[in-house]
């Protein structure tokens, strides 16, 4: 009989000992599933926000033909566009939206789902477009558009700027463009005919696309912006080859609209009294090369662009500049004042006008000591 007791007391400790161990598991699984749905909760309400919100990365993106929100959803996420490619295919299928469609995309880490979501609707490019577009920026020359052309296309810097002094090629957009192209032409001594024609906006280069398109297209863009202004230039006796010199010296000259405007009426005064324009982008054009300062030394370039040296406006453009410094030109301010010379601050950027030398001299000094 002792050894049946025994028995049942240790069949009886153990009952304790097991509920204790199941309970003890169920306790920690319990806060195993809080946990993982704390973390999923969090993980899955960061997924809805754009992955990088100070992000301004530029990310190119295809969507194929027949895609599925999943699918779409994990090439975004490999793209490293969005956290969560679950998160999305969710997202879309709870707001219901549908239409999503195929294309090239170029999207930001930066955008919320709703914002990738709205875009891929509205379509994408059927040509890849990261690696083909050409940026024209304003005041910028032929050359550096050559640079960009180089590096974004499979066209060479070399065969662009042959191109844009190739005789045939600029009778064939003579032709197609008289007006913005005849006193071009007709110029002597310019460095690139096409200098200044160039305009400032972004292009695509289509596959299969010829070089010759593509400057065409830029072009065929000037000739749109300037032919409201054809009959203006006209009635103010300047030629456009003259316009799009003295609205390329504008454009590098000042940095507000309304500084261009100004400096527009003091470079027009200064030819009717037939003194030197004396601007220091016509001297770093004649050099070829970009600095922050023009020495003395510099002045002394001999080129017909170095207008320190030769009167009037030189042969041609310095840049291409965009229609804001175009209708400047075309429309200076305060020129009844008088004004014959301008300074910047250098530290501020504002300009200061004056209307004789001494006062020009007097600003110049005043401002080397505020800045020292």
């Amino acid at each position: 009989m002792g050894n049946k007791d025994n028995g049942q007391t240790t069949k009886k400790a153990k009952k304790p000992v097991a509920k204790r161990i199941i309970t003890g598991v169920i306790l920690v699984i319990g806060i195993m599933v809080v946990l993982v749905g704390a973390f999923g909760y969090r993980y899955f309400k960061s997924a809805l926000e754009p992955l990088d919100k100070t992000s301004t990365k530029q990310i190119e993106v295809k969507i194929p033909v027949g895609s599925t929100t999943k699918q779409i959803g994990a090439i975004l996420e490999n793209k490293k566009v969005i956290k969560s490619g679950f998160v999305f295919d969710y997202y879309v299928k709870t707001h219901k939206i549908s239409n999503l469609k195929a294309g090239y995309y170029v999207l930001k880490p930066s955008m919320s789902l709703a914002k990738i979501s709205k875009t891929l609707q509205k379509g994408g490019s059927s040509e890849s477009v990261s690696s083909n577009r050409v940026l024209v920026k304003e005041g910028v020359t032929v050359d550096e558009i050559g640079t960009a052309i180089q590096n974004n296309t499979k066209f060479s810097k070399k065969s662009f700027l042959k191109l844009v002094n190739d005789e045939s090629f600029l009778n064939e957009l003579k032709a197609k463009y008289p007006e913005l192209l005849t006193s071009a032409l007709e110029a002597k001594d310019v460095r690139y005919k096409l200098e200044g024609y160039l305009y400032p906006a972004t292009y695509t280069v289509k596959k299969g696309s010829t070089l010759r398109e593509l400057v065409e297209q830029m072009v065929a863009k000037t000739n749109e912006m300037l032919s409201p202004y054809y009959s203006e230039i006209a009635k103010k006796n300047y030629t456009v080859q003259q316009v799009l010199t003295l609205a390329s010296l504008v454009e590098r000259e000042g940095v507000t609209k309304s500084d261009r405007y100004k400096i527009a009426g003091v470079f027009e005064n200064r030819l009717e009294q037939n003194m030197k324009i004396q601007s220091d982008i016509s001297v770093l054009y004649a050099l070829g090369t970009h600095k922050q300062s023009v020495t003395y030394k510099d002045l002394e370039v001999d080129s017909p662009y170095n207008l320190y040296k030769y009167e009037g406006l030189g042969p041609g453009p310095f840049n291409n500049p965009s229609i804001t410094s175009v209708k400047a030109v075309l429309n200076p301010v305060d020129k009844d004042k008088g004004y014959l010379y301008f300074i910047a601050n250098m530290k501020t950027g504002k300009v200061y006008f004056s209307k004789t030398y001494e006062e020009h001299q007097a600003l110049t000094k005043k401002l080397e000591k505020d800045n020292q």
